[in-house]
């Protein structure tokens, strides 16, 4: 039979994760860094990201965060923008919802960004007219019969 060389298996590669879900030092962003918002998701550690600043950004998922922090549409990260290429940049870190709640609270982030949604812009309040057409009320004896 042969030798087991290495620690463990697959297992114990999925079990490895460091513990980010506690309390963290909030980071703000420095000079060649801004915040955004992801758009939608690429593939290839790619996505797209609208920055702060009203550019639309082609970024790239680091390293590091590579298949250890997931990164979907509407979350708020911080990247690292290229002196050589304005329309792409590097992700450095993602917010979780707490931490960009209190960068809005700070003032970081402008009001018209949308926190805590499935895709970033999708929804506005001036379009929605009250109409309800995308969903059913049921009664309570319907409900029964169903």
């Amino acid at each position: 039979m042969p030798k087991n060389k290495g620690k463990g298996g697959k297992n114990r590669k999925r079990g490895k994760n460091e513990a980010d879900d506690e309390k963290r030092e909030l980071v703000f962003k420095e000079d060649g860094q801004d915040y955004a918002q992801v758009l939608r998701m690429l593939g290839n550690g790619r996505c797209e990201a609208m920055c702060i600043d009203g550019n639309k950004r082609l970024c790239h998922i680091r390293g590091k965060m590579h298949k250890k922090v997931w990164i979907s549409t509407g979350d708020i990260v911080l990247v690292g923008l290229r002196d050589y290429q304005d329309e792409k940049a590097d992700i450095i870190l993602k917010y979780m919802s707490d931490e960009a709640r209190l960068l809005k609270a700070y003032g970081e982030l402008p009001d018209n960004i949308r926190l805590n949604e499935g895709i970033a812009g999708e929804f506005n309040e001036e379009d929605d007219d009250g109409a309800g057409g995308d969903f059913i009320k049921f009664e309570e004896e319907n409900i029964d019969k169903i």
